[in-house]
């Protein structure tokens, strides 16, 4: 049995699909198949029942899965300390980044750090929450930035900033002539919510303690779009909720229309997240070291209350 054997069956075992499979780990399709039928061979058992379409695991052959999960994280853990010892930083390194933070943060901090990290070779996702934990757990992600807490118990989370929520009023809604805002002003029907899977709608929902009701609504939006929202908002459609980063690229009309709310400040939890094994753990100290050293500079609240981000529903 060897490492490589028990990476071809992950893939096989990920894809449903030898074809795929050998594509993604860079052999022939033949090579990958001799070798898991090696592998089966020695065991005495079938780890993949072929005549099914598309392929599934048998009984036994989920349980080896799971632990040829483990052996192979093992296995990179020890390359992984050999480059810790040398002070290597260096590699691919995966880094998955929520839609309502990859526009605003990612350029403030990618030139810094492939200048001063030029031997990491990052690949970055745009992702929705849901599935940054999903590749995080199964091995598909090394990192991701993200709203938090999550409440996962195999992922760590290391927050980078708190970023506040700042409202979106046009000069015609009832809201504008109030200086700061409570979390009471607010009337979830009266605002306008990005589209389901987007952690921000989640965390507005929990600031408003409410569900919004679409019944009464004279329409239903789904946009992932801010701009679209500001957008509606401007034609007198409803406020809206923003992010405080999002807020700096408003032009001078627009950033009148915000309004601040009164401390502590709804705010939320901004980390860089990754699996308890820290696997490439010296690539994710220099991601944050990087990345905190430049938010200090954009963000400077301290009296904060953090919504969550989590659907309590």
């Amino acid at each position: 049995m060897t490492i490589t054997q028990l990476h071809y069956v992950l893939a096989v075992a990920e894809y449903q699909n030898f074809t795929k499979a050998a594509q993604k780990v860079f052999v022939t399709q033949p090579t990958l198949s001799m070798q898991i039928q090696k592998l089966e061979e020695e065991l005495d058992i079938q780890i993949f029942d072929r005549s099914k379409k598309p392929i599934e695991l048998t009984e036994v052959g989920k349980k080896i899965v799971y632990q040829a999960k483990n052996i192979v994280n093992e296995s990179d853990r020890i390359k992984d300390i050999v480059d810790q010892q040398k002070g290597f930083i260096g590699g691919e390194f995966r880094l998955g980044i929520i839609p309502t933070v990859m526009p605003t943060l990612l350029p403030m901090f990618l030139k810094s750090f492939t200048k001063k990290y030029p031997k990491v070779k990052l690949k970055i996702e745009e992702l929705h929450t849901e599935a940054i934990i999903e590749k995080l757990k199964d091995g598909h992600l090394d990192a991701a930035i993200a709203a938090t807490p999550l409440e996962q118990e195999n992922i760590k989370e290391w927050t980078l900033y708190y970023e506040p929520f700042v409202a979106y009023v046009p000069s015609n809604h009832q809201l504008y002539t109030k200086q700061k805002l409570t979390t009471e002003d607010l009337n979830i029907d009266d605002i306008l919510l990005l589209e389901d899977g987007h952690c921000f709608k989640e965390g507005i929902l929990n600031l408003c303690k409410t569900k919004k009701n679409y019944e009464e609504s004279s329409f239903q939006l789904e946009s992932g779009s801010f701009e679209t929202l500001i957008k509606l908002s401007n034609e007198g459609m409803g406020m809206t909720l923003l992010p405080y980063l999002h807020t700096l690229e408003l032009n001078d009309k627009e950033k009148g229309n915000l309004k601040m709310f009164e401390e502590p400040v709804p705010a939320r939890s901004v980390s860089l997240i990754y699996h308890k094994s820290e696997l490439k753990i010296q690539i994710i100290e220099a991601l944050q070291q990087i990345i905190a050293g430049i938010i200090k500079g954009a963000i400077a609240f301290q009296n904060v209350k953090i919504i969550s981000p989590i659907n309590r529903n």
